[in-house]
């Protein structure tokens, strides 16, 4: 996570220039009108320095001999010059408006299809607020250094080249007294440089942190309201305003003293210049149209001059959003297939392939290697210390061709870890995961997620149809997906029936509602391979019930894995894995597992008897035993 309590721990960052350089690619296809708009307004800025020597023209010439129409020449010369300058203004506007917008676009959208690819890991790192940041602010002032700050600091740095050689031509005594300012301001440039970049930063990841805090305000509002946290939460927001205003403050100082420096030390210096023009004048060792043009010429470039301050607060800017937007793009993502660990274990035979398509692999499988392996899976989290014990620790299960398995385990126990590593958001550290005898290392994720459905503890929808949200899960027919979660009635009963906006995170909906959508999005492609989360946590009994019933039909079509913590849920399993201490503890149906095993009975009934012990006192046999528990289980 980048945030501002890590900014400081960041490495050296590079040259402000090697930065900005980064940017060339996306830059490069229009390169050709940036570079155009950058002559033309230089052009332009040339346009303004050739006035005073029009000026001087008129001074020394018609103004001198009193030739009246000599000075309408000169005036008519002057509104051409200020006419053509300002077209050739407009004219560079229009070069670089559509080119640059089109660079904000092109890098917005490599930033988002590179988040689409970075590993679940990844996001769990990085705060919200801190991505969205990168992905608007951030790229919207790059769009303006490059339109803007990058032209300008091109053209205002030729405009006083320029400007400086007319000022010597004309006087070079006058010429280098103007330029005797110039050293001490490259000195405080520098120096500003380096501390404002440094404060830049520093605002511009405290901006991501108050975005963070922003939109879980506004997602959890509910949450905030139902609980009466808004002080809490608005304590937090004005914590993070106000360390962002300081930091904006301590931007506004040191843009203020180089301001000061850079408008206060050429002034007085014009003001010397111009007491000795004056006194030069009047010894005649100088024209008063020379004096003219010179101090015209000086004049002009107070803006060149006096621009560098806000120029240079923009570079770095710049600089900094481009850092932050490569933080992201620089951050590796996987190999989508990578090539096989010479120490995985018991590596499975040659198999074919397996398509993208939903159906099935017409070759079939080796002996004992079909539908879902697990072989000896270890699994950390990235982020956890290297001597931190592993998460799963060298789980071994073998989930058979049109099984259900149900997995079972205490809270903690690695059961939501273990389905996320079968569509691949988490890569395994160790070990391997076979479908149907190919290892999922192996095959593109597209192709692993196309074959394996997941429908998910918390059921995520987004700001689209009830439609368009289900057809998330692939092509396949909706009136059956939703016949199947049960969602049917309450879709159709909707103002626009399936064709309904179901709102941000779907939070016009209730809970059993959106479980109900999730499910219907897992199952509308028939997937070959179903992996569900609780999906029936958040109904009631009695539609538990007939979600149980409608999707007995689809698991007797398919491999299912599903995380259970009901007894309900576990009855739609054929057999049922005892997960604890990362470690396949226990395989078996229910009724065997509650008979025989102490930790999984707890789990169910939350009674650690021995199942032996009922039954010996009252002659009841285990089965009807079994059927009582699980009832009461279930009530």
């Amino acid at each position: 996570m980048c945030s501002t309590a890590e900014s400081s721990a960041l490495p050296a960052k590079p040259s402000v220039v090697r930065t900005l350089l980064r940017l060339w690619p996306y830059v490069r296809p229009v390169r050709g009108r940036v570079f155009g708009a950058a002559g033309v307004a230089i052009l332009a800025a040339s346009m303004g320095l050739a006035m005073p020597l029009v000026l001087k023209w008129i001074v020394d010439g018609p103004v001198a001999d009193r030739d009246t129409a000599g000075i309408w020449l000169g005036g008519v010369l002057l509104l051409l010059l200020g006419v053509v300058e300002a077209l050739l203004f407009g004219l560079r506007r229009w070069m670089v408006a559509r080119p640059l917008a089109g660079v904000e676009a092109t890098m917005r959208a490599a930033l988002y299809r590179h988040l689409q690819r970075l590993p679940i890991s990844f996001h769990d790192r990085w705060p919200t607020g801190q991505l969205l940041s990168r992905g608007t602010g951030d790229l919207q002032l790059l769009r303006m250094f490059l339109a803007f700050g990058l032209t300008f600091l091109v053209v205002n740095s030729a405009t006083i080249v320029i400007g400086f050689a007319v000022l010597l031509a004309q006087d070079w005594g006058l010429g280098l007294l103007l330029m005797v300012p110039v050293p001490p301001l490259i000195w405080t440039c520098v120096v500003f440089e380096t501390r404002y970049s440094v404060a830049a930063r520093r605002a511009q990841d405290q901006m991501g942190d108050l975005t963070t805090v922003v939109e879980e305000s506004i997602l959890g509002i509910r949450v905030i309201k139902g609980f009466g946290r808004h002080r809490s939460q608005a304590r937090a927001f004005h914590a993070l305003t106000d360390r962002l205003m300081a930091t904006e403050l301590h931007k506004a100082r040191l843009l203020a003293a180089i301001w000061m420096v850079i408008l206060c030390l050429p002034e007085l210096f014009l003001g010397a210049t111009l007491v000795l023009g004056v006194t030069q004048v009047a010894d005649g060792e100088l024209t008063a149209g020379t004096l003219v043009a010179f101090m015209t010429t000086a004049i002009a470039l107070r803006w060149p001059v006096e621009s560098i301050g806000f120029l240079l607060a923009l570079t770095n800017e710049a600089a900094t959003a481009t850092q932050r937007f490569f933080e992201v793009m620089d951050a590796e993502v996987p190999p989508d297939a990578p090539p096989a660990k010479a120490a995985r274990p018991r590596a499975a035979p040659a198999a074919p392939a397996l398509s993208s398509s939903p159906a099935r692999p017409s070759a079939p499988a080796p002996a004992g290697t079909g539908g879902i392996r697990f072989e000896r899976v270890v699994f950390r989290y990235p982020e956890s210390p290297p001597d931190a014990p592993p998460v799963l620790d060298g789980v071994d299960l073998h989930v058979r061709p049109g099984e259900t398995m149900a997995l079972v385990g205490g809270t903690g126990s690695g059961k939501t870890t273990l389905i996320n590593l079968l569509p691949r958001l988490y890569e395994v550290t160790e070990g391997r995961i076979t479908l149907d005898g190919v290892d999922i290392a192996t095959l593109p994720r597209h192709e692993v997620r196309t074959r394996v459905a997941v429908a998910f503890e918390e059921p995520t929808l987004f700001s689209a149809s009830v439609r368009e949200n289900v057809a998330m899960g692939g092509e396949g027919e909706l009136d059956r997906a939703l016949r199947v979660s049960q969602a049917h009635g309450f879709v159709h009963a909707l103002p626009d029936g399936p064709e309904t906006e179901v709102g941000e995170q779907g939070l016009s909906l209730s809970g059993g509602q959106r479980q109900r959508l999730a499910l219907a999005r897992a199952v509308v492609a028939r997937p070959p391979f179903l992996v569900l989360d609780d999906p029936l946590s958040a109904l009631d009994v009695h539609t538990e019930a007939r979600v149980e019933a409608a999707l007995r039909e689809v698991l007797a079509d398919t491999t299912a894995l599903v995380v259970a913590h009901r007894p309900s849920t576990v009855q739609l399993a054929d057999r049922v894995a005892l997960l604890s201490g990362g470690r396949v503890a226990a395989v078996g149906t229910h009724a065997e597992l509650l008979r025989g095993n102490a930790e999984y009975r707890f789990l169910m009934t939350g009674s650690a008897v021995a199942a032996s012990s009922h039954g010996a006192d009252d002659g009841r046999s285990p089965d009807t035993d079994h059927r009582e528990t699980t009832e009461v289980s279930a009530r």
